[in-house]
């Protein structure tokens, strides 16, 4: 128990000789460098896309996103399975929520389905001889 103690006394004691200047938001002093202010409101700012067209399993989409401060829009499409293809817009702000218009464009196809008649089975006579 004693050493469990010595040993938490060494890690503060460690951890308060470090240079604080690894703080929240990165404020503090660093040796020999005057305070400097920290703004701790950035302003969101983003934009990204993607797309996947495999053409050989049919996984065909793409999205765009962007953001500004806290205004959110974006869209992103995808093939269904039954040929059609459905796009997405959304917007998110402050004021109106969440909102997104779904789309679909093109036609369903839907395979016909083959109904196979069943195979009869046939009799297979085998001649029996008598040899004694």
């Amino acid at each position: 128990m004693i050493a469990k103690i010595a040993l938490v006394a060494m890690a503060l004691a460690i951890a308060h000789a470090l240079p604080q200047h690894y703080g929240y938001g990165g404020h503090g002093i660093i040796a020999g460098h005057a305070a400097h202010a920290v703004d701790y409101y950035a302003h969101p700012k983003y934009h990204f896309e993607y797309a996947v067209a495999d053409h050989h399993t049919g996984d065909i989409k793409n999205q765009h996103e962007e953001r500004d401060g806290d205004v959110v829009k974006g869209s992103y499409s995808l093939h269904e399975a039954d040929g059609t293809v459905r796009t997405v817009e959304y917007t998110a702000d402050d004021h109106n929520g969440f909102n997104a218009v779904v789309h679909r464009s093109g036609h369903a196809a839907h395979p016909q389905v083959v109904r196979h008649q069943p195979i009869l089975a046939q009799k297979i006579v085998v001649p029996h001889h008598n040899y004694y």
